[in-house]
């Protein structure tokens, strides 16, 4: 396999600690899209929400995004909205395969609390009615999301998503 691998969800879906399991098993590079863009601009994610808005935020990761080379051969990690905005899905599907790693919103409120980690600047773990932003969030994104070229519900694991990967690679071969 010589593709790039968008992982896709929203967040707590997996996709940065699988996406770097599945890049240590294929020997590719593993690509934090959030932290390609904290590094780019000199701030964490919740300071750009916070100090330059959404807006400003979708179009950095669009741009960061699109610097990634079809032929990178890496396992990226995209941010939960990213295949939302900016023709990104496009860019995604024209650039690699897309995996969509789909996590119940019950599910994904329970790592959040689990990780106690209040990092996200749309989904606040203070927040009385986290879930229902969840639900709402996955609800509006859901359409982006099921383009992805392999759809995978609930829990896995990266051997798990290397085989479907294979398997899907060996029934599209033309």
């Amino acid at each position: 396999m010589t593709t790039n691998i968008f992982m896709l969800g929203m967040p707590s879906s997996g996709k940065s600690t699988l996406g770097r399991q599945l890049a240590k098993e294929l020997n590719y590079e593993f690509i934090d899209l959030d932290k390609k863009i904290e590094v780019s601009e000199g701030k964490k994610i919740s300071e750009i929400f916070s100090l330059e808005g959404e807006e400003y935020f979708r179009k950095v990761e669009s741009e960061q995004l699109k610097k990634i080379d079809k032929n990178t051969k890496a396992v990226i990690a995209t941010g939960g909205g990213t295949p939302c905005f900016h023709d990104n899905m496009k860019y995604i599907k024209e650039n690699g395969i897309s995996v969509f790693l789909d996590v119940s919103p019950e599910k994904l409120e329970e790592r959040m609390r689990a990780s106690k980690r209040n990092y996200r600047p749309l989904h606040n773990l203070e927040s009385e009615n986290l879930l229902d932003k969840l639900n709402n969030t996955y609800n509006e994104r859901e359409r982006f999301f099921k383009m992805a070229d392999i759809v995978i519900e609930g829990d896995t694991d990266a051997n798990t998503i290397l085989w479907i990967i294979d398997a899907h690679f060996a029934k599209n071969k033309v």
